[in-house]
């Protein structure tokens, strides 16, 4: 927890930041002061973590305070807010550790206090310290080759995994906006959804993030919905889900977004801002062509291309076709397989059933353990080692491979 004390004669600007901090669940308030004379008495009394003075409403008080409190509490850091960046170099020539401008930004605001944090070795949890508190969270993508591969029985439990480790807090994002099926994945009923966050995004805040999340009591991962009218998918743009990603990687260890088949704008968005994308197709003849064809697509944009990792789902299921191997697969994709996920139809089909994810309602069946094998692979710091031999793929050794048979198709060679 950072505790916080903030000075600013004016209730125009303080209240405002005021709001912010208060959404902050890292953050806590200790004390505010509308006079820059009372402030050192006030940190006195009880110094806090990081002081915060805005310079607008006096900027000589307000540097001659900086001076002193860096004077005075060494250890300190002060946080300097204004609109005159020449104000704000001088808050750093007289001892300001940080600085914002106004208006303050919640993101540039969250990553300023986790910078802070992160300096001080704050973050832990019942004295013990977190080593993914000053971390920005990482995002997964989840991109089927088609519909019914299994995109979001990945998703969900991916997710849940993560969220059943200490220290991780995980969070879901539903984009599949026309179609999505998470909340039913988890039995849960969505109260908000991401178009409630696109239609108050200018006020958009933590407390209002949060609120819009639905949280599975079991595992703890949260869950951001997609629309719930058809219609309504036309008020989430790009732009929007940038802001929700952005804000919730300060707040979360992991995002992981199932996206659409459709390959929308708001997926495309969502690949630009993912770590990882995990391309997920199986062993038949359909699903390969269209994991060719999606890859031929992302191509064109070279930043997304590097980052997508392909995983085979339900290996070993009636629907591989006999004479389809793994090295085969990797030939006509062009690509290693990186992950494998056995065929384990019972306990998927009884934990979709019962709305429960497998790492609760069948912790130690294969499915599961793959994925938890899934989840270490991409997650090497934030995981446990997994089991050996649940799901790494059989050469999947990042070794380049030669163009594809559709590729060569396609392009005529």
């Amino acid at each position: 927890m950072l505790r916080i004390a903030i000075v600013d004669p004016s209730d125009f600007s303080r209240d405002p930041l005021r709001s912010l901090l208060l959404g902050v669940d890292f953050v806590w308030l200790e004390a505010e002061c509308a006079r820059f004379e009372f402030f050192a008495d006030v940190i006195g009394q009880s110094v806090p973590d990081l002081a915060v003075v805005v310079l607008d409403a006096d900027r000589n008080r307000a540097l001659q305070l900086i001076t002193q409190l860096a004077a005075t509490y060494p250890h300190m850091p002060v946080l300097a807010i204004g609109s005159d960046h020449q104000a704000l170099l001088q808050s750093l020539q007289r001892g300001a550790k940080y600085f914002l401008t106004q208006p303050v930004v919640l993101e540039e605001l969250l990553t300023t206090l986790r910078r802070a944090q992160s300096d001080m070795g704050l973050g832990s949890q019942n004295g013990t310290p977190n080593p993914r508190a000053q971390q920005q969270g990482e995002v997964a993508a989840i991109l089927g080759c088609r519909g019914g591969v299994g995109c979001t029985s990945i998703a969900v439990n991916l997710a849940c995994t993560l969220a059943s480790q200490r220290y991780n807090q995980s969070i879901l994002i539903d984009l599949d906006m026309a179609l999505g099926d998470a909340d039913i994945c988890l039995d849960l009923v969505p109260d908000h959804t991401l178009t409630d966050l696109a239609l108050n995004i200018e006020r958009l805040d933590m407390n209002f993030l949060k609120r819009s999340m639905m949280v599975h009591e079991a595992t703890g991962v949260q869950l951001l919905s997609h629309p719930l009218r058809i219609e309504d998918i036309g008020i989430v743009h790009e732009e929007h889900l940038s802001r929700i990603i952005n804000l919730l990687k300060v707040s979360y260890t992991h995002l992981i977004l199932d996206l659409s088949k459709a390959l929308m704008p708001t997926d495309f968005a969502a690949l630009r801002l993912a770590d990882h994308i995990l391309l997920v197709t199986q062993l038949d003849l359909s699903s390969l062509r269209n994991a060719v064809r999606v890859l031929m697509a992302l191509q064109l944009d070279e930043e997304i291309h590097r980052k997508i990792r392909v995983v085979v789902n339900r290996v070993g299921s009636d629907y591989q076709e006999a004479n389809i191997s793994f090295k085969r697969a990797e030939e006509t994709i062009g690509m290693p397989i990186f992950w494998q996920i056995p065929n384990d139809s019972k306990a998927m089909l009884g934990a979709r059933a019962e709305g429960l994810p497998l790492i609760v309602h069948a912790p130690k069946s294969r499915a599961q353990q793959s994925i938890a094998g899934l989840a270490q692979a991409l997650f090497r710091n934030q995981m446990p080692a997994a089991p050996a031999g649940n799901g790494a793929a059989p050469s999947a050794n990042g070794s380049p491979q030669r163009a594809s048979f559709f590729s060569r198709m396609i392009n005529g060679r």
